[in-house]
């Protein structure tokens, strides 16, 4: 009877030391999640906190939401000048987090260097991209920073050496999927820089002044950002002065976003010589599982391609 009470005793023990070495990760955005299942694969599946479509920006999280992030193991989040209204939430938490923005080894741009580093050539500087999406002003951190297939690999890094350091039985597993990791994302990367390349001369557009670490990457450089300044309905001079800019493009495309295609986009775009399509910077409709990260960046290199290489 003794030696019955102590086999279930052990287990006991050891069925609770198995239960301590599941780690809950949890991120705030689809791109970290997609990173985490590549870290994770095969051990866990890492969560998220903001459902699909819902702005990175300006969130209001349920309570469940709250409850989540203060018993997470590992929280990742880009930061405060992606997601500021997680700041005072992420101060509360008593487990680890991790302020992305602020890791060592990024490569971090600020909005308006992409073109400042091209004053020297034929544009008209003003002109051409003197606008910027209402939020992102000219020398804040771009926090997109996701969109870079190095920065995400620094990402990954940190996210096994977290893992490893809370579920040492499965360290081995968790480098083992870093290195394949960045196998594939160095494979992907020569294979988006050859179909890019032969499009980097071709005028484009977006709504959302997103992509520059992607484009940066790539050889590309987004024409004009069509942000409506925050404004649901803008004026008709301003409607007027985007479109008069689609007019001197001739033959471009423009991106929009998920959920849906914008109204104005299709009037900036009536009766020109323009091709609409979306770029989903976030991969809201992507599977979080250890090829997802890699699926985000093919998606966006093949829709640019795909738009570009019909003008």
């Amino acid at each position: 009877m003794a030696r019955l009470f102590l086999l279930i005793l052990s287990v006991f023990f050891v069925s609770g030391a198995a239960a301590r070495e599941k780690v809950d990760l949890l991120t705030s955005i689809k791109p970290l999640q997609l990173i985490a299942a590549a870290v994770q694969d095969g051990v866990d599946e890492p969560a998220v906190l903001l459902p699909p479509g819902a702005s990175a920006h300006h969130y209001a999280l349920r309570p469940s939401d709250v409850r989540h992030l203060q018993a997470a193991d590992l929280f990742y989040w880009i930061g405060p000048d992606m997601e500021v209204f997680l700041k005072p939430l992420v101060a509360g938490r008593r487990g680890a987090s991790q302020q992305i923005q602020a890791l060592p080894g990024l490569t971090l741009r600020h909005f308006g260097e992409a073109h400042a580093a091209h004053d020297d050539d034929d544009h008209d500087h003003d002109h051409d991209h003197g606008e910027h999406d209402h939020d992102h002003r000219p020398g804040s951190l771009d926090a997109h920073l996701w969109l870079l297939p190095a920065n995400a690999l620094v990402i990954a890094e940190k996210m096994a050496g977290d893992l490893a350091a809370l579920d040492p039985t499965n360290a081995q597993r968790y480098q083992a999927n870093l290195a394949a990791f960045r196998q594939r994302l160095s494979d992907l990367d020569q294979r988006l820089q050859a179909r890019l390349a032969r499009v980097g001369d071709q005028p484009f557009f977006v709504f959302h002044e997103a992509y520059d670490y992607f484009e940066a990457a790539y050889g590309l450089r987004h024409a004009g950002v069509f942000s409506a300044g925050g404004e649901a309905q803008p004026g008709a001079r301003h409607v007027a002065q985007m479109r008069q800019r689609l007019q001197q493009a001739g033959p471009s495309c423009v991106f929009y976003e998920p959920p849906a295609r914008p109204r104005l986009a299709q009037t900036l775009s009536r009766g020109l010589p323009v091709q609409l399509a979306e770029l989903d910077a976030l991969g809201s409709g992507i599977t979080a599982d250890a090829r997802g990260y890699e699926r985000l960046l093919e998606s966006l290199g093949s829709t640019l391609a795909e738009c570009l290489e019909g003008l």
